[in-house]
């Protein structure tokens, strides 16, 4: 027997190299194998994102198996989609409800009394006449008061003919004498059919009411008979905001003046001529201050230029979100401050994509606490300087938390994912979101901006688009003292009676007087 043979055999070289390369191989197919189950794992966090944002904010509690569902009935209504979002799930032997715990219903306020400033009509409504007899002894009973209740009432709109009647006279002794007239009332369209209230409803209708004026026309036309055209409405609507356009660029440079700013966009459709059923996307940019006036600023793109223009001489504290637009803007000094509700939102979205998740949701909850603070602030009814103490105590430990958590979080994310995008915007302007600790006026966020263009993102749904380039800066100069006034809490019909008849023919001096802010102020 051969003495080597008890010993196992060395591998030939071509052995080797055949096992060096299947291990290749292999580390390959894992790579491809892992890079595959990131790329599906993204691609159903984006298609959980698309059908969330289809179905609405009540399909975020619902499971991906049963989103999948929805996707093969056509024409899922919202009840359904609720309904779906309050049916237990079965896994297995475990039954659970989809999403988050649901939170304790809040008991009923009771039932809601009317408003005291409205005025008040009685109607009393008598005993018959079985009731006005004692079924004892059957002597006239007397009326001892009364079991009151209240209820909302209202009277259809009357359509009526204003005739306007204006005095003529001259001197019956003179033979020379001219015959003179009472001065014509100034008014909102000169030599109009209609008067100053019935264009001052067609602007509330269609901006604050978001009634397209075509079907302002049919309403016309069958409440009081009088058949006007859409595009005579249109006129209208053209005139107030041309008439109110000086007064908006009064409002601007007002605001510029201030201390703080806060700035935001949305997309609104433009029609363009020779472009039949295509539009353009412009933008109107809005210019906020808390608590007080805001401007509309109409532009046909969403670049640099028109913040660069409208904030070349603000030196104070603008609130943006990270849009890069709003980088390189402004005068000598201006401080950029970030928003938390954007920081938060990324976040937020994660725990919609996948309830519970254990990354995002301890993150989310400690942006809630610091909101909290705020939040208490303002129900003590705190001034600033008190607030900002108790910023001081109790925010510096929360930040350093939010921010260690949000790196961490950054580590372990999915590359190009929700998550990750998340992390990245609130890391790459965290400068600029603890300011509010070294300036005390400053908000958290600018949820009050982003409130203000509610109005017009349920408006684009009726009116649909801007009929022109040239209307569009006429459309932001309504836009922008109807939201004033919102804001104000002054009634818009009454400021723009106020203020519209004789407006085009008023100086230029006196326009600082006549906007909401000073309008306002007058009044009180």
């Amino acid at each position: 027997m051969n003495a080597t043979s008890s010993f196992p055999a060395s591998p030939l070289p071509s052995d080797a190299a055949l096992i060096e390369h299947l291990k290749q191989q292999l580390s390959t197919t894992q790579q491809q194998l892992q890079h595959a189950e990131l790329r599906i794992q993204l691609l159903e966090e984006r298609l959980r994102q698309r059908r969330i944002e289809k179905y609405g904010a009540g399909s975020e509690q619902l499971s991906n198996l049963q989103l999948e569902m929805l996707e093969q009935e056509p024409g899922v209504s919202g009840a359904e989609v609720q309904a779906e979002s309050e049916r237990p799930v079965i896994a297995g032997d475990v039954i659970e409800v989809a999403g988050y715990q649901r939170k304790a219903r809040r008991p009923h306020p009771g039932r809601q009394t009317l408003p005291s400033d409205l005025p008040r009509v009685e109607k009393v409504i008598a005993c018959p006449a079985e009731q006005c007899v004692c079924e004892k002894c059957g002597q006239a009973t007397k009326v001892i008061g009364y079991e009151e209740s209240e209820q909302l009432e209202v009277e259809p709109a009357k359509y009526f003919v204003l005739v306007t009647k204006r005095e003529k006279r001259t001197c019956m002794s003179c033979k020379e004498a001219r015959i003179v007239a009472a001065p014509m009332p100034v008014r909102i369209i000169e030599k109009g059919l209609v008067s100053d209230r019935v264009v001052i409803d067609t602007v509330i209708r269609k901006y604050c009411d978001h009634l397209p004026l075509y079907r302002q026309s049919v309403i016309l036309a069958r409440e009081s008979g009088v058949e006007i055209s859409r595009a005579t409405l249109d006129d209208w609507v053209m005139r107030v905001g041309e008439m109110l356009q000086p007064l908006v660029r009064v409002m601007g440079r007002e605001l510029v003046q201030g201390n703080d700013l806060q700035a935001d966009e949305t997309p609104v459709a433009v029609q363009m001529e020779g472009c039949r059923g295509k539009h353009h996307q412009a933008y109107l940019w809005q210019y906020g201050r808390p608590g007080g006036a805001t401007v509309f600023d109409f532009r046909m793109g969403r670049d640099r230029a028109g913040p660069k223009y409208f904030l070349q001489n603000f030196h104070g504290r603008l609130q943006t979100d990270a849009y890069a637009a709003y980088d390189k803007v402004g005068g000598s000094g201006m401080i950029h401050v970030g928003c938390w509700t954007h920081a938060r939102r990324g976040f937020a979205n994660v725990v919609k994509l996948n309830p519970g998740d254990p990354v995002a949701s301890p993150i989310v909850a400690r942006i809630n606490e610091l909101f909290a603070v705020d939040t208490e602030a303002q129900q003590q009814g705190l001034s600033v300087e008190e607030r900002d103490r108790l910023r001081q105590q109790r925010a510096p430990g929360l930040l350093d938390k939010i921010k260690g958590s949000i790196e961490a979080a950054k580590l372990g994310a999915l590359p190009g994912g929700a998550l990750e995008n998340a992390c990245q915007y609130a890391l790459t302007i965290w400068p600029r979101l603890t300011r509010f600790l070294e300036h005390p006026e400053v908000e958290l966020s600018n949820n009050l901006i982003e409130n203000s263009m509610r109005p017009i993102a349920l408006g684009r749904k009726n009116w649909i688009h801007i009929g022109s380039p040239e209307a569009g800066p006429k459309v932001a100069a309504i836009l922008s003292v109807i939201e004033t006034c919102r804001r104000l809490k002054i009634s818009v019909r009454d400021y723009l009676a106020s203020v519209l008849p004789g407006l085009a023919g008023t100086r230029l001096q006196r326009l600082a007087a006549l906007i909401p802010t000073a309008w306002f102020s007058q009044q009180q």
